[in-house]
This record gives structure tokens, C-alpha cells and sequence, in this order.
């Protein structure tokens, strides 16, 4: 049996993280500490011993860049990349370029908190994660799920509430538990399917 290996990256820590500040679809680059989750990353990968076939990442440099980085410690640099803003980081609207902090003496803690883990409710003029998931999940169904259940190996190099959202569908996880979920930056989780689309296992790979 042939299995299908599916794996989940969010993007090594971004110069805006950093500084605490709501980045969404801001484009920052990575910090010097970034690009060393991402050369850990690839090589927590690299010992799976697997050529994969595809990279799927963002429209955003701190994806790429992370994806690019793990292509590179796998030696695996000539395979197709796709990026697309369907695998962005949820839109923060009005918060964008805020720092997080400010904005708990502006608005309170309750009410950033609900903005930032609610999955129906969004921050002003931005996304609720159940929006998020409603471009992530079309788009990996259409372009991404097709080429896994016919063989390929592949990596998403996304970001927090992207994958949140994957991994909601993938996972069947209910609207309360999913906004309890913490993806590290840089720590790949590894899906392994059965030929006909069953999840086999999920390893949350340690830094």
C-alpha cells in the first residue's frame, strides 16, 4: 500500500512576531531566529527520508521564504512551488501593524482575545477564522488533495490561522476546540494517508 505524506508548516518566526504586533497580510520577512526554525524544520523532515512532489505556500515572503529553506536542507530545490493568498494568514483588518499589547489597554483583553480566538467573530474591518477557512479548505480541496490521493508527497508552508483551519477539516475539529489550538512556528506536523483518503496517523514533530 502506497502511502500518501502530507506536511504542515507554519513559517519560522517573522520580524513582526517579534516585535508583538498583528501581522496578517503584512509582509515582514523572517528574523535571524525564523530562518533557523525553518533549517530545523527541514531537517526534522529530512529524516522522514521522503521525496516529496509539491510545496503549496502563501502569496506572503514569510512563507516562502520558510518553504524555500526546508526545500533546501532536503536537497529537494527543482519541485514545482505553488503560492497563492488562498493560503494567507487570516486577514486582521483594522489591527494590521498594531502591536498586541496596545491594543489590550485600547479595546481590553476580553474583547482582543474574542478577535483573536473566536471562530466567528472577527476584528474590525478584518477575518473570523470561520472566514479563513472558507478560502483554505476550497482551495485545498480543489489544487492540493487531488494530487495527494494520487500519490504525491507534500508540503504546505503557510502560517497559524491557515493551518488552523486546515487542520479543523482535516482533523473534524468542533468550532470551540479549534481556536484552542497553538501551532508553533517552525514545527512541522506530518499526516500520513491510506490510498483511499483515510488518515493513517498525525505526528506533531518537536522542534
Amino acid at each position: 500500500m502506497k502511502q500518501r505524506n502530507l506536511i504542515l508548516v507554519r513559517h519560522g518566526q517573522s520580524e513582526w512576531n517579534e516585535k508583538n504586533l498583528f501581522t496578517g497580510w503584512e509582509n515582514p520577512g523572517l528574523t535571524d531566529k525564523g530562518k533557523l526554525e525553518a533549517e530545523n524544520a527541514g531537517r526534522l523532515i529530512k529524516n522522514l527520508d521522503i521525496n516529496f512532489d509539491f510545496l503549496y505556500t502563501s502569496a506572503l515572503t514569510r512563507a516562502q521564504l520558510t518553504g524555500t529553506i526546508i526545500l533546501s536542507e532536503l536537497k529537494q530545490t527543482t519541485i514545482p512551488i505553488e503560492k497563492d493568498k488562498a493560503l494567507n494568514e487570516r486577514f486582521y483588518g483594522d489591527l494590521q501593524g498594531l502591536n498586541k499589547d496596545e491594543c489590550r489597554q485600547k479595546w481590553g483583553e476580553e474583547k482582543v482575545q474574542i478577535w483573536r480566538r473566536s471562530y466567528d467573530k472577527g476584528p474590525p474591518g478584518g477575518e473570523t477564522l470561520k472566514e479563513t477557512g472558507e478560502r483554505v479548505v476550497p482551495y485545498y480541496l480543489e489544487k492540493i488533495e487531488p494530487h495527494l490521493f494520487n500519490g504525491a508527497n507534500i508540503i504546505i508552508a503557510a502560517h497559524g490561522n491557515s493551518l488552523r483551519s486546515l487542520i479543523k477539516h482535516l482533523d473534524n475539529v468542533s468550532d470551540e476546540d479549534i481556536v484552542k489550538l497553538e501551532i508553533p512556528t517552525g514545527a512541522p506536523i506530518h499526516y500520513v494517508f491510506s490510498e483511499d483518503g483515510a488518515i493513517l496517523f498525525r505526528n506533531n514533530m518537536m522542534k
